[in-house]
């Protein structure tokens, strides 16, 4: 049976040697997890149901009505979608598209047409997208990114109509030329983001990032009270989806990813120098490890969260994002994520389609 005295003993052992085992930068991270570890025996536990099924949570459901919550303050503005806030949130959806494909795939070896096809509209599947040798615990947090942005692609296709599903390039090939064009030669053997959990993740940076710079740089083109509402939800979850997937890189920081014998910092360095060449726009993508010029207020190198001067998140045009997505440097040029381009009428014209 387990026993909390032992748990005590060991905590206070490794309370003694962690600060000669462990590196400064990770030191705090160390033992907030010991501290979890240490007083787990003290957690209750869930318990069965007398019929032997599941813990049931307390939550009521989504849908329940709650007659006594007070009501939101009336908007200025009640025309709740401006024809003009269409085009932005139908781009969108190339990027929804890719992580939903990305992070479904990667959980379950399904995607979309699995779930809700109808939201593909017609499109075709993604190539080369396979399932991730993930661990349990980062399968079921990966498991419910996919979900999630299943919603985000039926709430964006109700509020605005949707766009067809366009073409996805997830295959290793891509994202080990994406990786090798990052550090200037070819790793050897190829990356393969579905290798484990830590390439996974390595790979899921160079993702929903993406999506979050771009809901930055549309709020200020969205005036109807409904997409407003809706980009601001949509921003909420994609950046806490991004703030998980960097913080697990963070804790293995100064980790080699095997076998290249190069540091998880060191690729989330290369990959967002990278991007920031391709989009040809200033410092809006950075690594977590950065000049104390780029640390929050400029007093730290550690960058758990990449942000501006004012830790304010950035902003990117979808010009800059296609020329990221496409990997070529040219929105008008596709290839990359996206091989016959994006999708909607902001992609197709640039392409020179519309």
């Amino acid at each position: 049976m387990h026993s909390p005295h032992r748990n005590t003993t060991i905590c206070a052992c490794f309370q003694n040697m962690a600060p000669k085992i462990i590196s400064p930068l990770l030191l705090s991270f160390f033992f907030l997890l010991l501290e979890f570890t240490c007083h787990a025996s003290d957690i209750p536990k869930l318990t069965t149901g007398d019929n032997g099924t599941d813990h049931t949570p307390i939550f009521p459901d989504h849908e329940t009505d709650f007659p006594k919550c007070a009501p939101l303050t009336p908007p200025l503005i009640s025309i709740p979608v401006f024809p003009q806030d269409i085009p932005p949130l139908q781009f969108a959806q190339n990027i929804e598209h890719i992580e939903c494909e990305w992070f479904l795939f990667g959980a379950f070896g399904f995607g979309l047409d699995a779930v809700e096809p109808e939201l593909a509209l017609g499109g075709p599947p993604p190539v080369g997208v396979r399932k991730a040798n993930l661990d349990e615990v980062i399968r079921k947090v990966i498991a419910e990114f996919g979900y999630q942005e299943v919603g985000h692609l039926r709430a964006l296709k109700q509020t605005v109509g949707g766009i067809t599903r366009p073409l996805i390039d997830l295959s290793p090939k891509n994202f080990a030329r994406l990786v090798d064009e990052a550090f200037g030669y070819n790793l050897d053997p190829p990356f393969d983001p579905y290798a484990n959990t830590l390439n996974y993740l390595i790979g899921s940076y160079c993702i929903p990032y993406l999506g979050l710079l771009g809901y930055v740089g549309t709020n200020q083109n969205l005036n109807g009270l409904v997409t407003k509402r809706l980009l601001a939800g949509l921003l909420t979850v994609e950046s806490e989806q991004d703030g998980i997937i960097r913080g697990y890189l963070f804790l293995n920081l100064t980790m080699p990813v095997p076998p290249y014998n190069i540091t998880v910092a060191e690729f989330t360095d290369r990959i967002s120098y990278m991007r920031n060449k391709l989009a040809m726009c200033g410092i809006k993508d950075e690594g977590l490890f950065v000049p104390r010029t780029l640390g929050a207020e400029q007093k730290l190198n550690t960058n758990v969260v990449s942000a501006d001067k004012n830790s304010l998140g950035y902003a990117r045009t979808p010009q800059e994002l296609l020329r990221i997505l496409y990997e070529t440097g040219n929105e008008h040029i596709p290839g990359g994520f996206l091989p016959q381009g994006g999708n909607g009428e902001i992609a197709r014209r640039l392409l020179g389609d519309i």
